[in-house]
């Protein structure tokens, strides 16, 4: 595809670099994020990920250490295992000071640990005198800061821009300023303590003496603060570190834990398990999972909707942050500019100046089609887990404004399926999960015109209006509920009749505005097994074909086939391969009995995650054909840590055992489970259902997998069907 068609995507993600090289590392708490190299510096570069962000906007774009103007070497760096905590270890080159004095290499040792907590970015550098004299210390810190609104740094193009206050000097410390187009005022406060030799107007300059053997340190403080809120009191270093440090012990409260008989099985799961604490960010309905790190650092529902259902079973409290969330912002009017309609649930909602002045209308946008039958879905599933009926209580009016919005709205145009078709020129214009512009087309690549009914889509509000037939009957509304299970039948009926194409073996990636199928092989009908609109036979077709060569690309199923007309490994969503798409099919295979389907999957995503470092999934890699010693490709502006790419072990665990949880019933399910030939044993720890705990321990003897609780404590009943 011609590059410069594909920049009129008014949202793509220009990639003067790539995230893939660098060695970038992350850190976030709440609304805060930071990007930096693994020295832990800050390059000034405006379109480029670097830096310190708050609420959409950057605080900081520049934050560079040297000692004597050279940059240390590098030793080692390293984020935590719980991603709490950067550290780097550097020491100083051969150096040449002033009289010919001569400090050899490895003399000194310079350590920099760095955490985020409530909006201030807290950071130790210490250093140490390994030599026999004393040793003169010059250390400077160059700081800027643009103020960067994030869709800026992503390479968007504004006409106007705020203005620049004056910076303040202090003898601690300097305070950058930023008057907004939105007449909002951010501040980026930094403090040095001690404070430092002399204050400049872009850093700092820290002097001194330092005895052999002897050791000095300095804390600095990088402290976001947008006007008129009131500013909060920056903690010392030591007391911030102990409040993150206890919060995330109290955070971890809920899990239930993964062990394995294979540690490099157990390093994914942990890694993807720290990764999604980082994300989630506090609410006032509870936790939410912010989609990923650097361009999606906040709530988008169909990402926490996907996330929350994959880690349902291990912890049920962030489904319910999810669902409150989501309720409480759910559309109660028809604003065309947002995309919104009445009970459609929200897409994304983003703070920062752009987002204020309506230059992006993302807000508060809600051009997703699919986040909205996928709310009940999560709904229905979070009841069935948890048996939480005061909770399923108040959201029921929001389930039924959804509902409505399903057979109305979805469906102006009377077409029989849920469609969409953006309301805004500044929307997006494709609304399903794959929304890049050139993401829905024809066999031929031409793109389909709307209104477009995607196939996975068709297959969220079928799974949806029979999970809200149960909720309906749980709270005495029985005629509801028989007649939401007719409409789920009649739309089954629709769909094999419009989307089945016979000749691909596999359902049609969506119908056009004509109706007129988009004959494509894409991963988007292994989504119709998950939601269980499919047939059975035509569902073990839709599986086979999407683990043919064409399609499985020997680290997970590709967005589309290689025979497609758009295909390109290096797209976006037109041959890429995404961990959370490759789980959600997993779990749709496992559903309907094709466990060695899952199996190749699960096998396919962990492999991938051998080759990544921390073994971290990133968003998406590039959907090249696996070749032999060699990693997957990566994608240069995928987002690293991605909620729903941590998710996927979990879901796709989960489907291969065949696990449910009937909190209602408080009962534990095994169907059929089956462990991949690298999984001798897999046991999961502090379980819950109810007030109930389970410790079981499950050993694969062969091809079948025996279940054992280790410890009950509570009423829970263990079933395994084999």
């Amino acid at each position: 595809m011609n590059e410069v068609i594909r920049w009129n995507d008014q949202y793509y993600i220009l990639a003067s670099s790539s995230l893939a090289d660098g060695r970038t590392e992350v850190l976030k708490h709440g609304e805060t994020f930071a990007v930096f190299d693994r020295y832990g510096d800050i390059h000034q570069v405006l379109s480029g990920p670097q830096g310190l962000y708050h609420e959409g906007t950057r605080f900081l774009s520049r934050f560079e250490l040297s000692i004597w103007t050279q940059r240390l070497m590098m030793l080692s760096a390293s984020v935590k295992n719980d991603n709490a905590l950067f550290s780097v270890d550097l020491t100083n080159s051969d150096l040449m000071l002033e009289r010919q004095r001569r400090i050899p290499r490895g003399t000194l040792h310079l350590s920099r640990t760095r955490f985020l907590w409530q909006g201030t970015w807290h950071e130790r550098i210490r250093i140490q005198n390994y030599g026999t004299t004393k040793l003169p210390i010059s250390i400077t810190i160059g700081i800027d800061t643009d103020f960067a609104d994030l869709f800026e740094a992503r390479g968007r193009k504004r006409l106007r821009r705020g203005s620049r206050l004056k910076t303040i000097r202090s003898k601690t410390g300097l305070v950058f300023g930023y008057k907004g187009l939105d007449g909002t005022i951010r501040r980026t406060n930094v403090r040095c303590s001690p404070a430092p030799k002399q204050v400049m107007a872009d850093g700092f300059k820290i002097e001194t003496r330092i005895p052999p053997r002897a050791e000095m340190s300095w804390d600095i403080t990088v402290s976001c603060e947008i006007k008129p809120r009131r500013s909060q009191v920056v903690l010392s270093y030591d007391r911030a570190q102990r409040e993150a440090e206890g919060a995330l012990r109290e955070a971890k409260i809920s899990d239930a834990h993964v062990y394995t008989s294979n540690e490099q099985f157990n390093h994914w799961l942990n890694r993807s398990l720290a990764d999604l604490h980082m994300l989630l960010s506090e609410t006032p309905q509870g936790l939410y999972p912010y989609a990923g790190v650097p361009w999606f650092s906040v709530p988008f529902g169909r990402d926490g909707i996907i996330t929350a259902l994959q880690m349902l079973w291990m912890n049920p409290t962030i489904a319910r942050g999810v669902l409150g969330f989501l309720a409480s912002t759910q559309a109660t009017e028809v604003r065309p500019e947002q995309d919104a309609e009445v009970g459609k649930i929200l897409h994304e909602t983003r703070r920062g100046e752009m987002a204020a002045l309506g230059e992006i209308p993302f807000g508060r946008y809600y051009g997703s089609v699919d986040a909205t039958p996928l709310f009940i879905v999560l709904a229905g599933a979070y009841y069935e887990r948890s048996g939480d009926r005061e909770f399923l209580v108040t959201l029921w009016p929001h389930i039924l404004r959804a509902l409505d919005w399903i057979d109305q709205s979805g469906d102006p145009t009377g077409m029989g399926f849920t469609t969409y078709a953006r309301r805004t020129a500044k929307g997006l214009a494709n609304q399903g999960w794959k929304d890049s512009y050139d993401a829905v087309f024809h066999a031929d690549g031409t793109a389909a015109e709307g209104p477009i009914a995607l196939c996975e889509v068709q297959a969220y509000v079928y799974r949806a209006k029979r999970a809200a037939a149960d909720l309906a009957r749980i709270l005495g509304d029985s005629d509801r509920a028989d007649r939401l299970l007719k409409e789920a039948d009649s739309l089954q009926e629709r769909f094999e009749r419009a989307f089945w194409c016979e000749k691909l073996g596999t359902y049609a990636l969506a119908l056009d505005g004509r109706r007129r199928p988009c004959r494509v092989r894409s991963s988007n009908a292994g989504h119709c097994l998950y939601g269980g609109i499919a047939e059975q036979e035509r569902g073990r077709r839709t599986a086979h074909a999407l683990l043919s060569e064409a399609c499985f690309s020997g680290w997970g199923i590709r967005t589309i086939a290689t025979s497609e007309a758009r295909y390109n490994p290096m797209s976006y969503h037109n041959g890429s391969v995404w961990p959370h798409d490759n789980a959600i099919i997993a779990a749709g295979m496992g559903a309907y009995g094709f466990k060695q389907g899952a199996i190749k999957i699960l096998t396919g995503i962990f492999d991938a995650s051998l080759f990544i470092e921390l073994h971290r999934l990133p968003e998406l890699f590039c959907g090249f054909s696996r070749r032999p010693e060699e990693s997957p490709t990566l994608y240069p502006t995928a987002c690293s840590p991605q909620a729903w790419a941590a998710g996927s072990g979990f879901q796709l665990l989960q489907a291969c055992l065949g696990l449910h949880i009937d909190g209602t019933r408080r009962i534990v399910s095994f169907d059929r489970p089956v462990l991949p030939p690298f999984l001798e044993r897999v046991q999961l720890w502090n379980l819950s259902v109810g007030t109930a705990r389970l410790d079981l321990v499950l050993d694969r003897h062969g091809d079948e997998v025996a279940v054992r609780v280790a410890r009950r404590t509570g009423e829970v009943e263990v079933i395994l069907t084999v």
